[in-house]
């Protein structure tokens, strides 16, 4: 089992990225290692390519979030941590995967049309292509299974049509040059909605810092935020039920229960008819006892530049040479002629 997953280092690390995402990573590096398995995680730098950026904050929002993810608990010892850039192969291979792709497939992909909006002839070539990039960076691994959210499915979807079709048009049945990876949708990923708008996920791109707990929060401003979360005037209910049409609520309540790891169920028995005076206070003490012992190792590793660049530069070697074979072989298969 090889499991490969990534992150764009935009900075700025929230609450919703530690119970949607990381925390799973976390959870999925020590099930994979305990079976023989391998866990790939890396920053996606070459994906940030893709709008417009400041080179000097990407440069310190790779670091941070190799900071903030040793923090949360991925272990450079058992998992591979790296950053695409100290892998030329994600690039190589994605340029030989745009001969298999195809034009309507990726004129399909809904995040191109999100993320472009109403400029879309505006938009850059590498916003479009990107998916074939996402493409690259899992198939150069072998990767068995992929963990993805709902709104990466058609991503690895993708991945696995080019996988496909390569295979189909260059390898033999009898040795295809990529894996197809499977999915993985963790049933107990948190959706995490804004402190702001309970029907907004909670974001690093809202301007309101309001909005979101950051893990590099301390004590008094996690309390703060919880005080003046958006609520409704009405009593905590009894049952789940009753949470329905009460999005800033619902979402409290699912923040305490992921936080805790207990159903929503149990935190409505404890908390059910009290209003958010009594309920605020107990969800911003677990945020702040749960998160602490993060913030304080996240503080201590951001310092130490020399530390980070040599996780990931060890990382990055381990990487490439898991990548060289894969690549290799999709050079033959396509009669690319090499030295």
């Amino acid at each position: 089992m090889r499991i490969v997953s990534g992150i764009q280092p935009t900075g700025n690390l929230h609450l919703g990225n530690y119970l949607g995402a990381i925390r799973n990573w976390v959870r999925m590096q020590d099930e994979v290692t305990a079976q023989g398995g391998q866990s790939l995680y890396f920053l996606a730098d070459l994906h940030a390519l893709s709008m417009p950026h400041v080179p000097a904050d990407l440069a310190a929002s790779t670091r941070e979030m190799v900071a903030a993810l040793v923090a949360c608990g991925i272990d450079p010892e058992r998992s591979i941590l790296f950053n695409q850039a100290q892998v030329p192969a994600h690039a190589e291979l994605q340029w030989l995967l745009n001969g298999t792709a195809r034009m309507g497939w990726l004129n399909r992909m809904t995040q191109f049309k999100d993320k472009s909006g109403k400029n879309r002839e505006g938009a850059s070539i590498a916003l479009f292509t990107y998916p074939v990039l996402q493409a690259a960076d899992v198939l150069l691994y072998q990767a068995t299974h992929v963990p993805v959210g709902e709104d990466q499915k058609q991503h690895l979807e993708l991945a696995r049509d080019i996988a496909q079709k390569f295979n189909n048009d260059f390898a033999s049945d009898l040795q295809p040059v990529f894996t197809l990876p499977e999915p993985i949708i963790p049933p107990e990923a948190a959706r995490i909605m804004s402190l702001r708008d309970g029907s907004a996920k909670m974001s690093k791109s809202d301007p309101s810092d309001m909005s979101r707990i950051n893990l590099t929060d301390d004590t008094d401003t996690i309390m703060a935020k919880v005080r003046k979360a958006k609520t409704d005037p009405e009593p905590l209910p009894e049952t789940a039920e009753g949470l329905t049409g009460r999005p800033e609520a619902a979402n409290l309540v699912g923040i305490y229960a992921a936080m805790s790891g207990r159903s929503v169920a149990e935190i409505l028995c404890e908390f059910g008819g009290q209003g958010f005076g009594a309920f605020k206070p107990a969800l911003g003490e677990l945020l702040v006892s749960s998160l602490a012992p993060i913030n304080a190792r996240f503080v201590e590793l951001r310092a130490d530049r020399g530390a980070l660049d040599a996780i990931l530069h060890a990382g990055a070697a381990k990487a490439r040479a898991l990548a060289a074979p894969t690549l290799e072989a999709a050079y033959a298969a396509l009669g690319l002629v090499r030295g």
